[in-house]
C-alpha cells in the first residue's frame, strides 16, 4: 500500500486530512473552502519544495482555464485562516514570479503504522526519489529517470538487496525520517540525493546513509556537462558498491540512449503503461517517438513490447498484430542489449504466451543472471509457474516479489491471489483480493471464483456482476486461450470457480 494513502498532516495546531476534507485546529473545525483545502493539500504534502502557479492552480481548479489571480486571492484568504506559523513568519511563503512554498515542519500521520521488515542476509539498499532542484517541473521525468536508473544499475550488482522503484517512489515529496523508511522498506541502506539540470550542464548530490546509525558512508557532488549524465550514473553505482561490498566489480556495461529526448520519454512512458487503456495509448505515442529518436535504445523497445502485450492481455485490444508485434519488439529489444535483465524477463514473458516455454524459462534465467533484485521478473515468473502447476513454486517467487517491492503496483496483489487460489487457500485469497490495494477490475474474477469455492455463493455473484461491467466481453473459455496453462488440473480447477462464480 502506498504509505501516504489516506494519510493526514499535522503541521503546528492544525490537521489536515486532505480525503475526508478537513482542516481541525486544536481538534476544533476550520472554516475552509474547497478550493483552498485543494491548494492547502498539495502544499503540505510536499513541505519545503516550490509549486509553480500552474501546479497549484491545476490543483484547485482541474481541467479549468482561471485566472491567476484567483490563486493569489486563495493564498491570501489560506494566510488569514492559518495566522502566524509556530515561532512567527508564514506557513506559505512567496516564491516572486515562480510559486509558492509551504515551509512550516509537517509530520504525517498515517492510518495504521506498518511493521518493519527484517534485514536480509546481504547489504541491503533503498534509492530514495532523488529531488528535483530545477525550479522546473518539466525536469522532474530527468530526476525521477535518475532514481530508476540507479536502482537499476545497483540490482545488478550481485551481492545487495536492492528495493525496486515502486516502492521508494512511494516516499517522493513525502517528508520522512530516514530510520523510518529504512524500517518499512526493510533495508540498511539508504541513497538520497538532488540534480538539477540547466543549460547543458547537470548537477548532482547523491549521499549514501547508514540508517542505523545516521552516519553518512559516502557523498559526493557532481557537476558535469549534460553528455556525461550516464557516466555519473555508472561513477555514483560504483562508488556505492565499494562502500558496501568492499569492491568496485562493475556489472557488464548498460545500452545506454544516445538522445536525451528519447530518454525523458521513455522515462514518462514507463509511468503510463500499468494505468488505463488511454495511459497507455499516451505511452504508446511516446515510446514510438524515442524509437524514431534513437533507433538502437533498447529499453525503449522493450516498453514497447509491454505495452503491446498489456495491450491485447488486459485492455481487450485485438490479439493480432499485438501479439506479433510485442514479441518481435522484444526479441530485438535482447539483440540490442543481451546484458539487460528487463529485456530478457519481457521477452521470456512473452514466449510463455507462445506456449514455448523451454525459451521462455531460458530468458527467466538470464534475467535473474543478470538481476537476482528484478522484483517484476519474479512476480512475472510466479503467474507463469502457477499456470503451470507449479504452485508452491509460485508462491515463492511471488513472495520475493512482495520483499524486494513491498509497495507494489495492484497486480501483485492479483499474482498473489491467484496463487494463492491455486493452492486451494480460498481464504488468504479473499483477504489479499479483498485489499484497497487491488483496485484493478481484472483481479475480481478470482475474487468470485475464492467465494464460490468457499461456498459464498451470493458474494460470488456480486463481485462477477462488478467484474463483467469492467471486463463485458470477458469469456471463460477466451481466457483459458489467451493464457500460458501447461497443466490440465490447474487449468480445470480455475475454470471450476469461475463456472461456481456464475462468470460466462
Amino acid at each position: 500500500m502506498h504509505p501516504m494513502q489516506g494519510s493526514r498532516f499535522a503541521f503546528g495546531p492544525f490537521v489536515l486530512d486532505p480525503d475526508a476534507g478537513t482542516l481541525l485546529r486544536n481538534d476544533d473545525p476550520v472554516a475552509v473552502g474547497y478550493r483552498g483545502l485543494k491548494l492547502l493539500a498539495a502544499l503540505v504534502q510536499r513541505p519545503g519544495d516550490i509549486l509553480g502557479k500552474t501546479e497549484l492552480m491545476d490543483a484547485a481548479w482541474p481541467g479549468t482555464a482561471v485566472e491567476e489571480g484567483n490563486l493569489t486571492v486563495q493564498i491570501a484568504q489560506l494566510r488569514k485562516l492559518l495566522g502566524p506559523a509556530t515561532g512567527g513568519g508564514e506557513w506559505i511563503t512567496t516564491v516572486p514570479r515562480v510559486g509558492y512554498r509551504f515551509t512550516g515542519a509537517v509530520e504525517p500521520l498515517g492510518g495504521a503504522k506498518r511493521k518493519s521488515l527484517p534485514l536480509p542476509d546481504k547489504p541491503s539498499i533503498a534509492v530514495l526519489p532523488f529531488v528535483n532542484l530545477s525550479g522546473d517541473p518539466e525536469q522532474e521525468a530527468f530526476a525521477d529517470g535518475l532514481t530508476e536508473d540507479l536502482i537499476t544499475d545497483l540490482s545488478r550488482a550481485s551481492g545487495l538487496f536492492v528495493i525496486a522503484r515502486n516502492s521508494t517512489f512511494a516516499y517522493k515529496d513525502k517528508a520522512m525520517d530516514v530510520r523510518a523508511i529504512a524500517g518499512e522498506l526493510g533495508v540498511r541502506y539508504l541513497l538520497e540525493g538532488s540534480a538539477r539540470r540547466a543549460a547543458g550542464r547537470v548537477r548532482i548530490n547523491a549521499q549514501l546513509v547508514d540508517a542505523m546509525s545516521g552516519e553518512h558512508l559516502w557523498a559526493e557532488r557532481f557537476d558535469r556537462g549534460l553528455d556525461d549524465i550516464f557516466a555519473v550514473q555508472d561513477e555514483v553505482t560504483g562508488k556505492i558498491v565499494e562502500a558496501l561490498l568492499g569492491r568496485l566489480r562493475a556489472p557488464p556495461p548498460r545500452n545506454r540512449p544516445k538522445n536525451l529526448e528519447a530518454y525523458d520519454l521513455c522515462v514518462r512512458a514507463r509511468k503510463l503503461i500499468d494505468d488505463s487503456p488511454q495511459t497507455a495509448r499516451e505511452a504508446h505515442l511516446m515510446l514510438t517517438r524515442a524509437v524514431a529518436l534513437d533507433p538502437d535504445y533498447a529499453e525503449a523497445y522493450r516498453w514497447l513490447a509491454m505495452n503491446h502485450w498489456m495491450g491485447w492481455v488486459h485492455w481487450g485490444e485485438p490479439i493480432e498484430p499485438n501479439r506479433r508485434t510485442a514479441l518481435e519488439l522484444a526479441r530485438k529489444a535482447v539483440a540490442i542489449d543481451p546484458n539487460d535483465a528487463g529485456c530478457h524477463w519481457v521477452l521470456g514473458n512473452l514466449l510463455a504466451y507462445e506456449h514455448s516455454f523451454a525459451e521462455s524459462e531460458a530468458e527467466f534465467a538470464k534475467a535473474f543472471a543478470l538481476d537476482p533484485n528484478e522484483a517484476d521478473a519474479w512476480a512475472t515468473l510466479s503467474d507463469i509457474m502457477v499456470l503451470a502447476g507449479r504452485v508452491e513454486e509460485g508462491l515463492e517467487q511471488i513472495r520475493k516479489a512482495f520483499r524486494l517491492n513491498p509497495f507494489p503496483a495492484s497486480w501483485y496483489y492479483l499474482t498473489l491471489g491467484q496463487a494463492q487460489y491455486a493452492a486451494r487457500d480460498y481464504e488468504a485469497a479473499v483477504e489479499t483480493l479483498r485489499r484497497d490495494e487491488t483496485y484493478r477490475t481484472s483481479s475480481r474474477r478470482f475474487l468470485a471464483a475464492s467465494l464460490a469455492q468457499l461456498g459464498r455463493l451470493d458474494e460470488a455473484r456480486a463481485e462477477v456482476e462488478l467484474f463483467l461491467i469492467g471486463n463485458p466481453h470477458f469469456t471463460t473459455s477466451h481466457w483459458v486461450w489467451t493464457e500460458p496453462f501447461r497443466d490440465d488440473a490447474t487449468l480445470e480447477h480455475f475454470v471450476d470457480g469461475f463456472r461456481k462464480a456464475g462468470l460466462p
